[in-house]
């Protein structure tokens, strides 16, 4: 089959394409014959090396096709069905053995592409809204990045949970393209702060989302209002240092939480 294979960190270069031998499901395993594969900014942390792995891999934690084969014990699925999965590497390719309990049914009305493109970033919009923080009618909310693929599910779903949504962009385009989604308010990254505060009455947001990291982390924090949640669920922007946990105190009985995917789809149910 083609893969692509990363030998060793670095930029775009690295991803190399290549013949393999066709992989073969193991007990527990499904065989998929991919359709798509989701590309999402969590490749780009594995392949710099901020997310060590070991070496070569096949990148792509998301993909989609048909089953092809089944390896012992699978039930469930049979050759033939249209899935998909997310959280396990190995997407960049013609073929993927994947863990059949990581594995979810496409129904028929959703294109496989559709279904690779949206998997895991959907997941993540779904528990952070839901789970990690349950947004409520009457919030406020700050969407960081919020024309971006996360940041466009998050103010969707904040929307349709009855909040009140604040993002921030870098461009005029970025602007249209969150309003378009929803947002209420949009405003740029100097000073935003500030911003949040004006447009909050001084009271701040009740949970800010956070994929950028370092160069937003303070102002997040200040964007917050008393027991406010500051949800950082990534790093874009470079990883934040160690903060000390009386800050979360002097700043409102704040609250900080560092979610992962993983840990909101453990078990089969929750997936």
């Amino acid at each position: 089959m083609r893969a692509i294979v990363v030998s060793r960190n670095g930029g775009p270069e690295v991803l190399e394409a290549t013949e393999r031998e066709d992989p073969v499901p193991g007990p527990g395993e499904v065989l998929i014959e991919l359709a798509a594969s989701g590309v999402n900014y969590i490749d780009v942390y594995f392949r710099t090396g901020a997310y060590p792995q070991p070496m070569p891999y096949v990148p792509g934690v998301e993909g989609a096709g048909t089953v092809a084969a089944l390896g012992e014990g699978v039930t469930g699925f049979s050759v033939g069905d249209r899935v998909a999965w997310v959280n396990v590497p190995g997407s960049y390719a013609q073929y993927a053995a994947v863990p059949a309990d990581v594995v979810v049914p496409v129904p028929d009305e959703l294109d496989l592409e559709v279904a690779a493109a949206s998997l895991l970033q959907g997941i993540t919009a779904e528990y952070l809204t839901r789970s990690t923080y349950e947004v409520k009618p009457g919030d406020t909310v700050l969407v960081h990045a919020a024309a971006g693929g996360m940041g466009l599910l998050l103010v969707q779903l904040c929307k349709l949970f009855g909040a009140r949504v604040i993002g921030t962009v870098s461009t005029p385009e970025k602007e249209k393209t969150a309003r378009d989604a929803g947002a209420d308010e949009i405003v740029g990254y100097d000073g935003f702060a500030e911003e949040v505060r004006r447009l909050t009455g001084g009271e701040g947001v009740a949970v800010v989302y956070d994929g950028v990291g370092a160069p937003t982390f303070d102002g997040s924090l200040a964007s917050l209002r008393r027991r406010g949640m500051m949800v950082l669920y990534g790093a874009a922007g470079g990883r934040v240092a160690p903060v000390d946990p009386q800050r979360l105190n002097t700043a409102g009985s704040l609250f900080l939480t560092r979610p992962t995917l993983y840990h909101y789809t453990h078990t089969r149910e929750e997936l």
